[in-house]
């Protein structure tokens, strides 16, 4: 079944989207996520770390982590939370993420449940 939003539905929709992307947490974040995706230093960095950590996730299902994966895996994340654009963006992230939670617990106060879950399994 298909719903179509009412024009005074919509627009308030329209209004509390505009209202949190101009919010200060999420411009934050927009501005982070704009220079980790142009700060190529950043990004391999990121891309490293990511591999390293599947590789070591691999291992570990496997039952043989190497020592060599494992001091690999610490050096490259020394490097990334020494990294002040890594850094700033998971700042911004973690800023985001909590400002929509606290959005959350609003919208689930007013309506009496947990509006995120129920949103997010209502996809039966």
């Amino acid at each position: 079944m298909l719903t179509t939003l009412s024009p005074q539905l919509r627009e308030a929709t329209q209004s509390f989207i505009d209202n949190l992307l101009a919010s200060e947490a999420f411009m934050h974040y927009q501005e982070a996520r704009k220079l980790m995706s142009e700060d190529e230093e950043a990004h391999t960095l990121m891309e490293r770390l990511n591999n390293a950590q599947a590789t070591v996730r691999q291992q570990q299902s496997t039952g043989g982590v190497g020592q060599a994966e494992v001091d690999s895996l610490r050096l490259i994340q020394q490097r990334a939370l020494r990294n002040p654009v890594i850094l700033d963006y998971a700042q911004a992230r973690q800023e985001a993420v909590e400002f929509l939670r606290e959005i959350n617990g609003e919208i689930s106060q007013l309506l009496g449940i947990d509006f995120a879950s129920f949103a997010n399994h209502a996809t039966c």
